[in-house]
């Protein structure tokens, strides 16, 4: 059996922040575990700018801001195992891996992050009708044939779902020569960045139909066109809105669920908004011992902040690993109305500093307040000119308020128009 201090599984932006992190908090005894062949990620294939301009101040691409630490993961010497699957982590947070090299790994763990990221969720969730045609996929993959693989999925394309990865290729398939008819988004607004919105489609003079869908989908071998419906305020076709448009390709952009299949079977607690696991404000799970950060604690809209909140986590880790963890009272974090999650969902009292609170709305607002209370008391009003579902809101919650709680209590965060 081999030991470590640390084990990170996944070796994306997430891990490898925690990773340096918890490095420079003075736990050398690391190792990442990451299934594809190189660390990075998804970055690796979104070659498109856009990242860093919150944690570096610039403009760099996925696989330039991958390498900024991938560089640092190398000088820093921390071990990493690529192609290496994670299959299991006990109660004891033991961890079971494999790779071809080594075989079946046991390790144990003081501490263990989760950093696996997050998946697209699938046509076969979204139950449309239809054949099994070729040139139906979500946009990530032909996000790899074309940037990795140097192949194109087609020629006229329809996106179903405004997610930021969505409209991204949008612009990406244009740029390479096809013709991108329209992205349609059930929803009454886009699940993408605004900024995502006018440099991918406004630009490009790509229609977004708001309250549209894809109700049927046409061809046999090959897709030769969907039909697309608006939709009501229950999201059901609207009859006499049917419109075909001819297409080859349909990508869909219509979600992004966590990696939790190994949080599910060591039996940690997960959110039923986010798909991510509960945790406190050093995103330690409800089992001892275990942290999550990054995209399978929730879904983030810039890798910044998911670097961010990796660093957080791999204080926490290394803090527990050293033994500078205390048992604590805490209180709980709820989204009140169009507030749809909050996290951290905990809050230790004990803690020595601020702690930010991170949170999504479920609709677009307009010159709204949110408002933060404690217990029903007032903490915090704060006007809003613009809050979307795309884009990750916070509110700080400072030491001096935190001093003024007790146990149990609840800290509510809700929007008022």
């Amino acid at each position: 059996m081999l030991n470590y201090d640390i084990v990170i599984i996944g070796g994306g932006p997430a891990g490898m922040a925690a990773a340096l992190k918890a490095k420079e908090c003075g736990v050398d005894s690391i190792l990442i575990l990451e299934r594809a062949e190189t660390l990075g990620g998804i970055l690796e294939q979104c070659i498109h700018t856009g990242f860093g301009l919150q944690y570096f101040g610039e403009e760099l691409s996925g696989p330039e801001y991958a390498s900024r630490f991938i560089d640092l993961v190398n000088k820093e010497k921390i071990e990493y195992k690529t192609d290496t699957m994670a299959l299991e982590i006990t109660d004891s947070n033991v961890v079971y891996a494999v790779n071809k090299k080594d075989g079946l790994l046991e390790i144990q763990a003081k501490a263990v992050i989760l950093a696996m990221g997050c998946r697209e969720r699938p046509r076969g969730a979204l139950n449309i009708p239809g054949t099994r045609a070729s040139g139906i996929m979500s946009a990530g993959t032909a996000q790899k044939y074309v940037n990795i693989d140097g192949y194109m999925p087609g020629k006229k394309v329809v996106i179903l779902g405004s997610g930021d990865i969505g409209l991204i290729m949008a612009r990406r398939m244009t740029l390479e020569g096809a013709k991108v008819e329209c992205v349609c988004e059930l929803m009454p607004y886009s699940s993408g960045l605004t900024r995502n919105i006018v440099q991918c489609l406004d630009d490009f003079g790509i229609p977004l139909y708001l309250s549209t869908t894809v109700i049927d989908i046409h061809g046999k071998d090959r897709v030769t066109g969907v039909t697309i419906a608006s939709v009501d305020e229950n999201r059901r076709p609207i009859p006499g809105t049917e419109r075909l448009i001819e297409c080859d390709t349909l990508l869909l952009s219509v979600g992004l669920i966590p990696e939790n299949e190994l949080t599910r079977a060591v039996g940690i607690g997960l959110d039923r908004v986010t798909n991510g696991a509960v945790v406190d404000e050093y995103r330690e799970t409800d089992h001892e011992g275990v942290f999550a950060c990054g995209n399978v604690l929730h879904v983030h809209d810039l890798v910044d902040f998911v670097t961010l909140e990796s660093q957080t986590a791999g204080e926490g880790a290394a803090r527990y690993v050293l033994g500078k963890k205390q048992k604590s009272d805490q209180v709980t974090t709820k989204g009140v109305g169009t507030v749809r999650y909050i996290v951290p969902q905990k809050i230790n009292l004990n803690n020595e500093g601020d702690v930010k609170l991170f949170f999504r709305v479920g609709n677009t607002f307009k010159n709204a307040t949110v408002k933060v209370k404690y217990n029903g008391n007032e903490l915090i009003s704060r006007k809003r000119p613009r809050l979307a579902p795309g884009e990750m809101e916070s509110v700080l919650i400072t030491k001096k308020m935190l001093d003024t709680f007790e146990k149990d209590g609840v800290i509510e965060i809700s929007v008022e128009v």
